[in-house]
């Protein structure tokens, strides 16, 4: 197949962050599929430009991968000053994976792949399937707009209505509909969405960039090297953003300074400024904050680590949400420390492979942690097993790869 694939946030190359479709499409690839990926310019976790795409509107990287093009598009650089910069941000790359669709890419496509959010790079998908006539599969990452009026994001009764009108329109102009969590599906199909139009293929861990990273490394010396010998780690990746509430970890850590305790985090966002000034302000030396680093170096922290931890705010919207980082967590056979309700800790007991936590609970979180810190090592150990053998069976990547070209190549023979 020919994939034309639109995700404003695919991944540079060794770029830390979700990097579910870099895993995909490289699978893909090297299964003999053609893909092109309309990408953003800008990064999501720091709203920023790289050098090498200023002053420039379209930038093709050819042969990302053997059988991928990336074309990255342009992004205002207003993305990250405030809401109604990042809803430019939005639109800006809305039209310019358009123009870049229809201009910057001679290839001819089978299919179009979109994935959000933002919910708004939908309407690229549907303006290209409509002018080079070929269907095209949506997947929804998120509940969006739900998720943005949870956090206090979204507020404008205007904006509010009109992303509801859209998401609905991108709904019922979808060939197929992926969703990542079977809570997604069950609200598609509350909203209206035919049950067979929709598909569920979730996140996935990544056991061979784990298992490749394991070789010749040794973790204890690595948390030597840290500076953290005979510290209990707990090691959270990711967004530092609105969503993600990380301060309930540092008011936690407040109050776990008579144990050796640290929490470390990894990666960036609009409130990572904020929270080392919290740390700072309150004189904590048991939280670390580190710049974010390539998937392969994440995980040589993970495993250095003694637990990971998934955190976002208490909303009934995250409820819905598999945490991508817990997958990670899982494939590096650590114990998860999680702050997330619903499905996400559906899903961590289930596995019997960490402790739930009350989101936004400090007092509860600081328990539980003093707990694991005094709970044999052996029991940490068999966690940590619990979760790499349950996400080996229902999360591998590899299998959930060809499942999803399996739906892709079903909306495609149905032409």
């Amino acid at each position: 197949m020919r994939i034309l694939l639109i995700h404003q946030y695919f991944l540079e190359k060794d770029e830390g962050g979700g990097s579910r479709f870099n895993e995909m499409t490289r699978l893909w690839q090297e299964q003999g599929h053609e893909i092109t990926v309309l990408a953003g310019m800008v990064n999501y976790t720091t709203g920023k430009k790289p050098k090498r795409y200023q002053g420039k509107y379209f930038y093709k990287d050819l042969n990302f991968y053997e059988k991928l093009d990336v074309i990255r598009c342009h992004v205002s650089e207003s993305y990250n000053v405030n809401f109604l910069g990042r809803l430019w941000g939005y639109f800006s790359f809305m039209f310019s994976a358009i123009w870049a669709g229809l201009f910057n890419t001679e290839k001819k496509f089978d299919i179009i792949l979109v994935t959000s959010p933002p919910l708004f790079v939908g309407a690229s998908a549907y303006v290209l399937s409509r002018l080079k006539r070929i269907p095209f599969v949506f997947e929804v990452r998120d509940l969006w707009p739900e998720s943005a009026i949870d956090t206090g994001v979204l507020t404008n009764k205007w904006i509010i209505k009109m992303a509801y009108a859209f998401e609905n329109f991108m709904y019922k102009r979808a060939k197929r509909i992926n969703v990542l969590t079977p809570a997604f599906r069950e609200k598609l199909i509350q909203k209206g969405v035919p049950k067979e139009k929709i598909c569920f293929i979730p996140n996935a861990a990544d056991f061979s960039l784990a298992e490749k990273v394991q070789e010749n490394f040794d973790p204890q010396n690595f948390k030597k090297e840290l500076g953290l010998e005979n510290k209990f780690v707990i090691t959270y990746v990711g967004a530092h953003g609105v969503a993600n509430h990380l301060i309930q970890l540092i008011e936690a850590a407040e109050l776990l300074k008579d144990i050796p305790v640290v929490f470390q985090f990894i990666g960036s966002g609009m409130q990572k400024e904020m929270l080392q000034q919290e740390v700072e302000q309150r004189k904590l030396s048991n939280v670390i904050f580190r710049d974010p680093v390539a998937k392969a170096e994440v995980f040589k922290y993970i495993l250095a680590s003694d637990m990971g931890t998934s955190v976002l705010k208490k909303v009934d919207t995250f409820k819905t949400i598999y945490s991508n980082k817990t997958f990670d967590y899982m494939s590096c056979k650590k114990p998860i420390l999680l702050a997330i309700d619903g499905v996400s800790r559906t899903l961590v007991e289930e596995a019997d492979c960490g402790v739930y936590v009350e989101p936004e609970n400090p007092t509860d979180i600081a328990e539980k942690v003093r707990k694991l810190y005094n709970t044999p090592h052996e029991q940490l150990h068999l966690m940590g097993q619990n979760g790499y053998t349950y996400a080996k069976k229902h999360f591998d990547r590899s299998f959930l790869a060809n499942k999803y070209l399996t739906e892709l190549e079903k909306v495609v023979g149905r032409r």
